[in-house]
C-alpha cells in the first residue's frame, strides 16, 4: 500500500512540474486555432499548460503578427518555469522574428513543422499572382528564397530547436517549382537553419504535420528531451 501511495505521489509531483511548463501553438498561413488542436489535446495530455493563440495570417506582416499576437501569448506565460513553442509553416518564421527583437528568459524548447526558414521557391514563383497576393497576404509575399527575404535575414538559432520536415507531397503543382524533396509547400533542405539542435524527416505532407500521430509523439519527445525520439 505504501508503495501504491508513493507511486502515485510521484506521478502527480512530475505531472505538476511539466504543468509549471506552458506551450504556446502557433498555427500556419491560412490556417486557424483548429488547426492546431488535435497538438494541444495531446500536449495538454502530456501534462503541459497549453496557449493556441489565433492570429490573422492574411492581413498583416510577419513582424506585425509577430508584435500583435505573439507579444501578448509571451506575456502571459511569463511566470511559467519554462515557456516552450511548437509551430506549424509561418509560425515558426513568427517566433524567429519575435526572438530577433525580444528576448525570452525562461525560453524552453521549440519544434518547428515544416518551416520555411530559407523560403519557399513557391513564392518566388506566384508572387505577382494576384490570387496568391489575395490568398496568402503579406505575410505570404515575405516568404521567398532571395536572400534578403525575411527568413534568411533573421539569423541562425540561438536556442533548443528542433525540425520536422515533411517529404510527402499532395500538391504536385506546387512540387514542380521545389527542388528535391518537400511536402508540398517547403522543401526538405530549406526547412533547415544553422545553429538547430536537431532535424528530421517524416513522411506527412505539410497540411497534415500538426495532426499527424508520429510527428506529435516526436513533438512531446524534444520538448522533454531536446532531442528528436531514434527513428
Amino acid at each position: 500500500m505504501k508503495v501504491y501511495l508513493s507511486i502515485i505521489l510521484a506521478t502527480s509531483l512530475v505531472s505538476l512540474c511539466i504543468a509549471d511548463e506552458h506551450v504556446i501553438l502557433l498555427h500556419g498561413l491560412c490556417r486557424t486555432t483548429k488547426s492546431m488542436e488535435k497538438m494541444d489535446g495531446a500536449l495538454q495530455e502530456a501534462g503541459y499548460t497549453v496557449f493556441n493563440p489565433g492570429y490573422p495570417s492574411r492581413e498583416l506582416t510577419v513582424h506585425e503578427l509577430a508584435e500583435q499576437y505573439l507579444a501578448p501569448a509571451v506575456e502571459h506565460s511569463s511566470g511559467a518555469e519554462k515557456i516552450h513553442f511548437v509551430t506549424h509553416s509561418l509560425g515558426g518564421i513568427m517566433l524567429r522574428d519575435y526572438l530577433a527583437h525580444h528576448t525570452i528568459s525562461n525560453l524552453g524548447n521549440v519544434v518547428m513543422l515544416g518551416p520555411p526558414n530559407q523560403g519557399s521557391e513557391v513564392v518566388d514563383t506566384l508572387r505577382d499572382n494576384p490570387v496568391f497576393q489575395w490568398l496568402n497576404g503579406p505575410a505570404g509575399q515575405e516568404l521567398g528564397t532571395a536572400t534578403n527575404s525575411l527568413p534568411r535575414t533573421l539569423g541562425k538559432a540561438t536556442f533548443s530547436l528542433g525540425i520536422i520536415a515533411g517529404d510527402r507531397s499532395i500538391n504536385w503543382i506546387n512540387s514542380t517549382m521545389i527542388p528535391g524533396r518537400d511536402d508540398g509547400k517547403v522543401s526538405v533542405a530549406r526547412t533547415k537553419i544553422e545553429g538547430m539542435k536537431d532535424h528530421i524527416v517524416l513522411h506527412v505532407p505539410h497540411p497534415y504535420l500538426m495532426k499527424n500521430d508520429e510527428v506529435i509523439e516526436q513533438v512531446i519527445y524534444f520538448l522533454q528531451q531536446a532531442k528528436f525520439k531514434t527513428q
